[in-house]
């Protein structure tokens, strides 16, 4: 079971990374000219910055705590705001009418979800 969750872990540190990179470093005309990044249209840049930048951070909670055995339980904290973010993501995305990209989201979400609980309950850190 830990090595399932392990692979899920780097599979979502992977997406936050490309995310993150993406929207903190890509200028917002080139996000918006995008499919799927329609909505950074109405979004300031400072907004879409920031949201890289938690998606950087996000990438680094997925993985750091567990290797540097630095407070591990922050993985499962991790995962639990990243399907908060998936839940926005998803909404965003279904207010647009971008289904697959809320199918996509859910995809993350079942993702996280499923870290979030071998973290907490079924394979912990000790």
């Amino acid at each position: 079971m830990n090595i399932g969750i392990w692979i899920a872990t780097v599979l979502l540190a992977l997406v936050a990374l490309a995310g993150g990179i993406s929207k903190t470093f890509v200028p917002k005309e080139k996000l918006a000219a995008q499919h799927g990044g329609e909505w950074t249209r109405d979004a300031s840049a400072g907004f879409i910055r920031t949201l890289g930048i938690l998606e950087l951070l996000a990438a680094a909670g997925l993985i750091l705590p567990a290797v540097l055995d630095i407070a591990p339980v922050m993985v499962a904290v991790t995962a639990t705001c990243w399907v908060l973010l998936m839940i926005g993501a998803m909404i965003t995305h279904g207010r647009l009418g971008q289904f697959k990209l809320v199918l996509l989201n859910a995809v993350y979400l079942a993702l996280a979800a499923y870290v979030a609980w071998g973290r907490f309950v079924l394979e912990p850190f000790s």
